[in-house]
């Protein structure tokens, strides 16, 4: 019969504590090299089916590969881990103490695995998005509202800026991705048109303008604008500059250093028109009227970095691409 199968003195004048423990630990590691996952795997199955026969049915392995592996695992550890006998198999006392290490090892990596491929599938995580546009309808408003029904766990981060912030923030990857305005491409990063929306105007509800239903840019040479000193202000502004002097006109633009909902008070109070894209014009204000520029449209495009490997972020990705070609 095999010695291994009789417990040894050592083992019979062993009383339970740490240190043996520990050494199995200590023994383990320094043999991590050779010691298999199979090999605890087996030796778990083993001890909790009392059989090598049992364990490698449950396991779908032969029984001579699980004896194998067993003898394998307790020569590299240098310890007898069963006694053998005819009706199965049972632990010695240096097996019950290693069970429970064996068995956090294996808990340790199955959560290691889950969690792991939790990020992989986006069901938590983080996602950092520039914007710079209004998320109160829209395109945008649905993707992130879709978004935020399949993957709930993700924890979303809005930042406002302008273009050049967001750019900026990419490269850093201090942020996933930015939807701007506009279809140019910008070095070091990935840019794809996702959707486009109308220019409108705000204007006073008592302006004579209000009575039409679209407006051109001819109808606003004479007309005063006021603009935020926050994004998208710098945007409109350089827009209405550029489509105005296309006109000979020079245009009155005054930059207000106030927020989106104090501007829009600003021009009910007339102190001048300003310019909103189509997803603003559900923000209802008292004194304002809104009015669609004929034939401007604005297009927007996600832009991210392609050093970026954030699961979640190309989850979004997918998603808005699926969107716009639906």
């Amino acid at each position: 019969m095999d010695s291994r199968s009789q417990p040894s003195d050592r083992n019979k004048r062993s009383s339970p504590n740490a240190g043996s423990r520990h050494r199995l630990m200590n023994e383990a590691v320094k043999h991590r090299d050779t010691i298999e996952l199979r090999h605890l795997r087996y030796f778990v199955a083993a001890a909790e089916h009392g059989s090598f026969r049992k364990a490698g049915a449950s396991l779908g392995v032969q029984q001579s590969a699980i004896s194998r592996r067993i003898h394998d695992l307790e020569d590299r550890l240098g310890a007898a881990l069963f006694h053998r006998h005819s009706s199965g198999v049972r632990l010695t006392f240096a097996g019950q103490r290693y069970l429970p290490c064996v068995r956090q090892i294996l808990r340790s990596l199955k959560e290691g695995a889950q969690d792991i491929a939790s990020v992989g599938r986006s069901e938590n995580g983080m996602l950092r998005i520039g914007i710079y546009s209004s998320i109160a309808s829209g395109f945008l408003a649905e993707l992130l509202r879709t978004y935020g029904c399949r993957h709930g766990d993700i924890r979303i981060e809005l930042v406002d800026g302008n273009p050049s912030e967001h750019i900026a923030a990419i490269r850093q990857l201090r942020i996933d991705v930015a939807f701007v305005t506009g279809t140019r491409d910008w070095p070091d990063c990935e840019r794809t048109h996702l959707w486009s929306e109308r220019v409108y105007v705000v204007l006073p509800d008592h302006h004579a303008l209000v009575a039409r239903k679209e407006l051109k840019w001819q109808d606003l040479i004479e007309e005063p604008f006021v603009v935020s000193e926050t994004a998208p202000g710098q945007e409109i502004h350089d827009h209405l500059i550029r489509e105005l002097a296309n006109l000979g006109q020079h245009p009155d633009v005054q930059v207000q250093s106030v927020g989106r909902d104090n501007l829009l008070s600003l021009v009910a109070m007339g102190r001048g028109l300003t310019l909103v894209s189509e997803a603003m014009t559900v923000a209802r204000f008292p004194g304002i009227a809104y009015r669609p520029i004929c034939n401007e449209v604005l297009p927007f495009s996600a832009i991210w970095s392609r050093e970026n490997d954030n699961p979640a972020f190309r989850r979004l990705l997918s998603l808005a691409k699926a969107m716009t070609s639906s």
